[in-house]
């Protein structure tokens, strides 16, 4: 069988989808990826169709200060939506010449759905963030409308009848478990397979016998992100029965107490780490619960408020303002994780039980030959 992959240059997206394209393959399947090049290239290997220039589109363009709606505006009206209009055409070329037997479609990359719809291939979603599932827009029906207004503009240009891009009617992969992001809305057709982890890899060992406390941020979250490493390299230093690691992707921070680190094999220091605090990531969080580990989580935008209350609902961390939090804050709420750890315990074994990429593989094979 043959899939095609189609996907936003984006890390965080396409990695769940490099573990089930791995596994699709061992299994004697064809598999070819879709999206910007040269991007795309850079974060997987096999064959690569090209479909779009997401330059004029990066979402890396957002200016940081952006939160709440400005920034869901600025997603949609600035990436999502002209970057499906970009990736249509070379999606199109790719369905004609790879000739799939399923298209699997990332939440963000809506060219894969409309161009799957047109052509009556069978089609997948890949949710690599259980945000939309939960639907964080329900009790904001204004702008659920202005959301569903720009993609019946996308149906109209494309001319495709379908319902909502984000969520095909065969097959949603979530890449997360009820555990941790509860039931999704009604009549979504969704398999909960758990996170789709990287090996742990890199050399990272720690020659002390207190609890690690780890602090990152992703690596683009601006000053505003620099001043809550600054807060919790304070924090820290005022805990000296833990030992802290601050990720500082800037090197700009200095301490004589803390560790620093411009960048860790998360994976790796995760398994040492007694507490993480982080901005929310859906990689970041799962790599921590993956390891039973309590969290400490302070959302800056777009999906990571949602992960935020899952975590604080799961009962698998505690939650921070992140533009207001002072080292006091931080320094409290890394005392109050540790008793979740128990919350923190169940949602591994969840992901666990989930099955990860070999089940996702099965059900993609499912949808191939119904």
């Amino acid at each position: 069988m043959r899939f095609l992959l189609v996907v936003p240059p984006l890390a965080g997206h396409v990695a769940p989808l490099r573990g089930v394209a791995a596994v699709l393959s061992s299994r004697g399947h064809a598999v070819a990826w879709c999206g910007p090049e040269p991007e795309l290239s850079a974060l997987v290997s096999g064959r690569v169709f090209p479909a779009g220039d997401s330059g004029p589109f990066s979402v890396a363009l957002r200016p940081p200060e952006l939160r709440g709606f400005a920034a869901l505006k600025y997603l949609w009206e600035s990436y999502l939506v002209p970057l499906a209009d970009a990736m249509v055409p070379g999606v199109a070329s790719a369905v004609s010449s790879f000739a799939p037997d399923v298209v699997v479609a990332d939440q963000q990359a809506m060219a894969g759905a409309l161009v799957a719809a047109r052509c009556g291939v069978p089609w997948a979603t890949s949710a690599s963030t259980s945000t939309e599932l939960a639907d964080p827009l329900g009790s904001l029906p204004k702008i659920a409308s202005w959301v569903t207004e720009l993609q019946a503009g996308l149906r109209a240009r494309h001319g495709v009848l379908l319902g909502d891009l984000r969520f095909s009617p065969h097959l949603v992969l979530a890449f997360t478990t009820r555990a941790l992001a509860g039931e999704a809305r009604p009549a979504v057709p969704v398999a909960y397979v758990g996170p789709v982890l990287p090996a742990a890899s890199g050399e990272w060992s720690l020659v002390d016998d207190r609890p690690l406390v780890v602090v990152t941020l992703g690596t683009s979250n601006g000053a505003a992100g620099t001043r809550f490493l600054a807060e919790s390299v304070d924090a820290l230093a005022g805990m000296p029965s833990v030992r802290g690691l601050v990720v500082d992707p800037s090197g700009e921070l200095s301490s004589e107490s803390v560790l620093l680190a411009r960048r860790i094999p998360q994976v790796a220091v995760f398994a040492r780490a007694s507490v993480v605090v982080c901005h929310g990531g859906h990689n970041t969080v799962c790599e921590a619960l993956a390891a039973g580990v309590p969290l400490a989580v302070a959302p800056i935008r777009d999906d990571q408020s949602m992960l935020a209350q899952q975590v604080t609902a799961a009962s698998a961390g505690v939650r921070l303002r992140f533009d207001r939090a002072k080292a006091a804050d931080i320094r409290a709420a890394i005392e109050a994780a540790e008793q979740y750890r128990p919350g923190a315990e169940k949602i591994r074994e969840s992901f666990e039980a989930a099955g990860g990429a070999e089940e996702a593989a099965t059900h993609l094979e499912s949808l191939a030959n119904p």
